[in-house]
């Protein structure tokens, strides 16, 4: 097996490397929708971590990547919980925005594998066919443009500029991710089951026996419109 081949692309304006090949584990929220209690909790954690004895063995990547894990944690328990802040994406005509932005993407741009979209943020599992950013922007762009249009709310800025995004080291990983990302809804007391929440790829995968794992395919999306066509 040959070396991985990277591609450069940017977090928080500083950069960092995206493997080519391997499924990326991508979370954006609403602008605004962390308060600032929240932010400064996970600032002192941030804080902590910086601080603590460099553990025996660990490289600083992986220290690195340790910490990323810890912050995101706190920041997604935060979203789910929330009880201020935006919650723009409860309107199911703009989480349909959103949901329909993200099939959109698929096959010339990724394969897609999981999604949640929950009030206030998103959850993507999806092996890239184009830089990460490039992804990104689309989405982001485009669900801004069409929900601020939906809520007459031209030139509000909508996302926060900065995505979460992890790539994804084992086929264990994989499934937990996909588990992760599913159960999102069902964790924030949203549903009792994932396939209850229409807005994620839970219940597609009932819908159209999708095995965890298995890439999303173009001709579901067309069955799916032919479906709500003759409901």
């Amino acid at each position: 097996m040959g070396p991985i081949q990277h591609r450069l692309e940017y977090r928080r304006h500083l950069p960092h490397w995206i493997p080519k090949g391997k499924a990326i584990f991508l979370t954006w929220n609403l602008k605004g929708s962390l308060p600032q209690h929240a932010r400064e909790a996970i600032q002192t954690e941030r804080r902590r971590l910086e601080k603590e004895p460099i553990k025996k063995g660990e490289s600083q990547n992986a220290r690195q990547l340790r910490h990323d894990r810890i912050l995101f944690v706190i920041a997604d328990r935060y979203f789910d919980g929330a009880s201020e802040g935006p919650m723009y994406l409860k309107d199911c005509r703009a989480s349909k925005i959103v949901v329909d932005s993200i099939l959109f993407g698929v096959p010339e741009r990724y394969d897609l594998f999981a999604f949640a979209v929950m009030p206030n943020h998103v959850h993507v599992l999806l092996l890239p066919r184009l830089p990460l950013k490039k992804i990104t922007q689309g989405i982001k762009g485009y669900t801004a443009h069409a929900i601020n249009l939906l809520h007459a709310q031209r030139g509000r800025a909508l996302w926060l500029d900065e995505s979460f995004d992890h790539w994804i080291r084992t086929q264990d990983e994989f499934l937990r991710v996909i588990k992760y990302i599913e159960h999102n809804p069902v964790k924030a007391g949203l549903c009792a089951a994932p396939e209850q929440w229409n807005s994620s790829s839970a219940a597609w995968r009932i819908r159209y026996a999708w095995g965890a794992g298995e890439a999303f395919r173009h001709e579901w999306m067309l069955a799916e419109t032919n479906r709500q066509r003759s409901a």
